[in-house]
């Protein structure tokens, strides 16, 4: 089954909430430019804790700045979706899913999500931002639903259940929190739901990673060691990482799990910077992290998977 909601009729939908009094769905909460937005889930998702709050930009007026321009802090998403942007030329065949990071509280929607689609459509990819749940802090595993998310998401490019979306090789990106869950996706021997319908049949893992300044990978005590639901076989994706040396959340979630791939016989490409710190996304700060995706650009030139 092909899935699409283009951003027109999204639109429409906003002024029927305005004209009927009822609150918006999660999807009008902040402007839609994308290609399409496609539901992630038929239905609705696999069991989690809701928020019952609607969906809408927590950042407030005192929201945090980077490159001096605000960022969208979405927050109470409980509806997910891929939003959708296609190449603008040179279609390459490659789809990349972006997670934005946010703690697993909320999503760094424009910072980690939509600016990031804009440059890979300049390059000849076609992005799926993925607006994944949150919050999810009050879970045993905060990580689990926005894994699945991102797992169904994979399923559903790959088996060409998208629109005008043909891949012939998907990567997955995140950053912080959702580098966490890219990464987790990654690495994943199972899925981590039951199967919705004939979508699912189609292989969840990707066949490369890009993480930017990826979380809570490492052992607190023990940060030369990976956490021990996330394991590095011969079959892991290649993967590229992007991460500050002053970065608050530590570099070493990328370090360790670069050195595990490569002891493992498994392509990575590591970037410690020297300053940057954390949060970044892709906005020229006058930092040496403003090099990462350049950076990245060649590493996928390297690989096959754009243009040369």
């Amino acid at each position: 089954m092909m899935f699409r909601v283009s951003a027109f009729l999204m639109a429409c939908l906003i002024s029927l909430a305005s004209v009927t009094g009822q609150a918006p769905a999660a999807a009008e909460t902040v402007a839609v430019d994308a290609d399409l937005v496609v539901p992630v889930w038929p239905a609705q998702p696999p069991t989690w804790d809701a928020p019952t709050e609607p969906e809408h930009d927590t950042s407030g007026d005192n929201g945090r700045d980077v490159a001096g321009k605000r960022v969208i802090r979405l927050g109470h998403v409980s509806t997910p979706q891929l939003h959708v942007y296609r190449p603008i030329k040179n279609d390459t065949g490659t789809v990349v899913v972006v997670c934005p990071g946010g703690g697993y509280s909320i999503l760094a929607w424009d910072l980690e999500g939509t600016e990031i689609a804009k440059w890979f459509q300049s390059i000849g990819v076609t992005a799926a931002v993925l607006k994944y749940r949150v919050p999810t802090g009050r879970s045993e595993a905060p990580w689990l639903a926005p894994v699945q998310d991102v797992q169904r998401s994979i399923s559903l490019i790959r088996g060409g259940n998208i629109e005008g979306v043909e891949a012939t090789q998907i990567g997955v990106m995140g950053f912080s929190a959702g580098g966490n869950a890219a990464a987790r996706a990654s690495l994943a021997t199972q899925r981590f739901y039951e199967p919705f319908d004939d979508a699912d049949e189609a292989k969840c893992t990707p066949d490369f990673s890009i993480l930017v300044y990826p979380a809570w990978l490492v052992k607190k005590d023990a940060p030369n060691e990976l956490i021990d639901e996330v394991k590095v076989t011969s079959e892991s994706p290649a993967m590229f990482f992007a991460h500050a040396s002053d970065d608050r959340v530590t570099p070493m979630s990328s370090v360790t799990l670069y050195s595990e791939l490569k002891n493992n016989g498994i392509d990575g490409s590591l970037h410690i910077f020297g300053s940057g710190g954390h949060g970044f996304g892709g906005r020229i700060a006058g930092q040496p992290t403003d090099a990462w995706r350049g950076l990245c650009e060649t590493w996928m030139k390297s690989k096959g998977w754009l243009a040369q």
